[in-house]
């Protein structure tokens, strides 16, 4: 009974290897099947991309004036796109952001970051396609940072944060209004100038500044925002005596409530005397001190009591939270122009010097134009490092190619690439919004090798294959 049962075993084994066998040889068979199957199908789709590309030389070869006029209208295209291409020294890879800026003047950081920063950030980040949004806060000021994804045109983003902020700032404290930034980027700052006005003080610089230089060079085409900077913005200041306000039952209120409602202008109506029409009107405006300091605030005994019996007035300038001074030489009063997004800023800082050229016309006697920082000298400086490095290599790629190839028509059509190739390059730059700086024009010197690499390949592919022909045709000819 053992030994039977160990016989069938040991069948039971061998049926079972045969088995397992079996089913390998038969699976190693539908593998090789399988890649067989598969290399047939690479090797189809290999001859077929070869017989697209040999179509597609033999109608160029056969069509040589066809190929000729593509090329020529390919490389006049390429020029023009060099013309419109925009020139920067440096790309742009700042975010593409919208600011949002918020001034509450007098508040401390923490009140600012409570009732100003907090609640603008909660709301604007319901917005659609943005990544994140950032505050920032600080004296008296917010700084809000909306920043989008790269592919959402910069001007769509500001309307969505308008609009969303037309409904945030009812939540905001009485007399609080958020603004947007300029649009502009991280890299518009494109030229900075101060005002070399040896006769004037600073308060007469910065009134200058802001009331006559700034309006004329922000309309240049190109220009975001001149942001001014140094010297004191005038204004009156009412320095309340808090003796004099118990000693007359005044309230600081009350002061401030007078002084509003005098400095203000309304109309009336038109009426006609003698077939002549009149319009009435109330000029209301505070232009001096002394028009301040005589305002009624109340009048006690049939005795008006002033803003001068309860506060001294004088002219004065701003608070100010830091200065600006230039190589150590004393204060400076100036501006920054801010580059508009997607600008050429070669071409924009060309229009606000010409602009400034005109502007200074209008200065008193003694005032000029000093010239802080300006990109338009690093920007010419590193294009025509560029050209001229793009100039050389392409001499020397040609005197390698002429003296390698040994062939002039085959150096020829190899040298001829190097221009066409270039100038079609920078279709692409103007089709993905990519400007002419320092970065993209190394990338195209790096490419010129690679340009010719292809042409000197297929020339001496050609060469070899007329020579082996040739050599044929003559061992042909000599057995005839």
């Amino acid at each position: 009974m053992i030994s039977v049962t160990g016989a069938q075993a040991a069948i039971t084994c061998n049926a079972g290897r045969r088995l397992a066998a079996y089913h390998c040889s038969r699976t190693s068979a539908q593998h090789h099947h399988s890649l067989t199957a598969g290399a047939v199908v690479q090797q189809h789709l290999l001859l077929k991309r070869t017989d697209m590309v040999h179509r597609i030389i033999e109608w160029s070869l056969r069509n040589r004036f066809i190929v000729l006029v593509m090329s020529a209208a390919l490389f006049a295209w390429g020029i023009f796109a060099v013309k419109k291409n925009p020139i920067d020294a440096i790309p742009d890879l700042s975010e593409n952001q919208v600011i949002v800026f918020t001034e509450w003047m007098g508040r401390g950081p923490q009140l600012i970051e409570d009732q100003v920063t907090y609640p603008l950030v909660t709301n604007l980040q319901g917005l659609p396609r943005i990544k994140y949004v950032r505050g920032a806060s600080m004296f008296g000021m917010s700084f809000i940072y909306v920043i989008f994804n790269d592919d959402v045109d910069i001007y769509w983003a500001r309307e969505r944060v308008l609009e969303r902020l037309s409904t945030v700032a009812r939540t905001l404290p009485t007399g609080v209004t958020p603004q947007l930034g300029p649009d502009g980027t991280g890299v518009g700052h494109i030229l900075w100038y101060t005002l070399d006005a040896p006769g004037m003080d600073l308060g007469e610089q910065r009134a200058l500044q802001d009331w006559y230089i700034k309006f004329a060079l922000q309309n240049v085409e190109g220009v975001s925002e001149i942001a001014s900077f140094g010297g004191f913005q005038k204004q009156y200041q009412i320095t309340v005596d808090p003796n004099k306000l118990l000693y007359y039952r005044l309230s600081v209120a009350e002061v401030m409530s007078a002084i509003r409602t005098n400095n203000n202008e309304s109309g009336g109506r038109k009426f006609e005397l003698s077939d002549i029409g009149y319009i009435i009107k109330t000029s209301g405006y505070l232009k001096s001190v002394a028009e301040i300091e005589n305002i009624p605030v109340k009048t006690q005994n049939s005795i008006p009591i002033r803003i001068a019996d309860v506060a001294a007035v004088q002219m004065t300038g701003e608070t100010r939270l830091g200065i600006f001074d230039q190589d150590g030489r004393g204060e400076r009063v100036g501006g920054i122009v801010v580059m508009r997004y997607g600008e050429n800023a070669d071409a924009v800082i060309d229009k606000v010097k010409a602009k400034m050229k005109e502007v200074s016309k209008g200065f008193p006697e003694g005032v000029k134009f000093d010239i802080v920082y300006d990109r338009g000298a690093l920007i010419k400086e590193s294009v025509d490092s560029i050209r001229h490095t793009l100039i050389e290599e392409m001499i020397v790629v040609s005197v390698v190619v002429i003296i390698f190839l040994f062939h002039w028509r085959s150096a020829l059509s190899i040298i001829i690439q190097i221009p066409i190739t270039l100038a079609a390059s920078f279709i692409l730059l103007n089709a993905f919004g990519i400007s002419s700086n320092i970065m993209s024009l190394t990338g195209i010197a790096l490419a010129i090798g690679v340009i010719v690499d292809n042409g000197i390949i297929m020339s001496e592919n050609a060469y070899k294959h007329l020579a082996e022909r040739y050599a044929l045709w003559e061992a042909q000819q000599k057995r005839k």
